[in-house]
């Protein structure tokens, strides 16, 4: 990883990674949770904290994420690149001119299947009053015309290079207010050219995505104990059927394979931290035959899980 955190005036802080493990989000007033694909990676943010507004230019990896708002913001997402691979957001995916949009506490869910170069503008405080589409507990995605998308993508790219350019401090507070107007104005043009399009009405849906936020949660008591579907979806009320139609709309996957993956993922990050024992954490996340679970995990990270634990306490 590096950064240049010492970067002055206006000028947009990078961070880059080449390892999962020390990935890390930086992008402020979200809270991101992920699980990923691969291990080896070369991911990329590149961060601009203007007065009142953050814009964020991620080249992301393979990974599934989920997120959350922190109050008193509004969040504008979009893809800078189109690809004809698109990410499945909270349960819909397009290769469409599509922009998301939440507000204070709103949450989501994606899954990146390659990598890809996203954008973010995080306004604060939240946005009110401008004639943007409402959203309450989850994001909402939307499609829009394809010029006011390529404006969008247009000004932010302006505004980073602009902001890396030598300047007068002096001249700060005034730059970096017109540049938030610019955005602003962007913003206002995508939601002014929306598109109407029936495939939104789904992942727009708040009783489908508490659903899932719903199964999420139960999942997460206690991953050591075996997790069968019939239990899981007498609790939430639901038929088994309907709770995997809609793990597979939100994970990808089945529910027992995004599971394994879930909690291979945890025992590693338990391993880098040094833990006491392969056998200990292992056992933990419910993996009971060691040899399956150590062929499992050499599959998914290229390595033994006692060379994980070996590099965790040589840290």
């Amino acid at each position: 990883m590096s950064n240049n955190d010492d970067a002055p005036g206006l000028a947009p802080k990078i961070f880059r990674f080449s390892d999962v493990d020390e990935f890390r989000s930086s992008i402020r007033g979200l809270n991101i949770e992920f699980t990923p694909f691969v291990r080896r990676i070369a991911a990329e943010q590149v961060i601009l904290r203007l007065p009142g507004c953050d814009v964020n230019v991620t080249r992301t990896f393979p990974r599934v994420v989920d997120a959350q708002l922190v109050a008193d913001c509004t969040a504008i997402g979009f893809a800078m690149d189109d690809l004809e691979v698109p990410i499945r957001f909270n349960g819909a995916q397009r290769d469409r001119a599509v922009v998301v949009i939440g507000t204070s506490g709103a949450a989501y869910n994606t899954i990146e299947e390659v990598q890809r170069q996203i954008a973010s503008v995080v306004f604060r405080p939240e946005v009110k009053d401008r004639g943007w589409p409402e959203t309450q507990s989850s994001f909402k995605i939307f499609e829009t015309s394809m010029p006011a998308l390529l404006r969008l993508r247009k000004v932010v790219r302006e505004v980073l290079a602009a902001a890396s350019e030598p300047i007068d401090p002096a001249e700060v507070p005034l730059k970096g207010a017109a540049m938030k107007e610019s955005l602003f104005g962007a913003v206002d043009t995508v939601f002014a050219n929306l598109v109407s399009a029936r495939w939104t009405v789904r992942p727009n849906d708040g009783r489908q995505f508490k659903t899932f936020q719903d199964i999420r949660a139960l999942l997460s008591e206690d991953l050591s104990q075996p997790i069968y579907s019939e239990e899981v979806a007498r609790k939430l009320g639901l038929s088994v059927r309907t709770m995997h139609d809609v793990v597979r709309r939100y994970r990808g996957m089945s529910l027992h394979r995004y599971l394994r993956l879930r909690r291979l993922w945890l025992v590693r990050q338990r391993l880098l931290a040094g833990a006491d024992s392969v056998k200990a954490v292992a056992l933990a996340f419910g993996f009971w035959h060691l040899s399956d679970f150590s062929r499992s995990y050499r599959d998914q990270f290229g390595e033994t899980p006692s060379q994980t634990l070996d590099r965790g306490r040589g840290r």
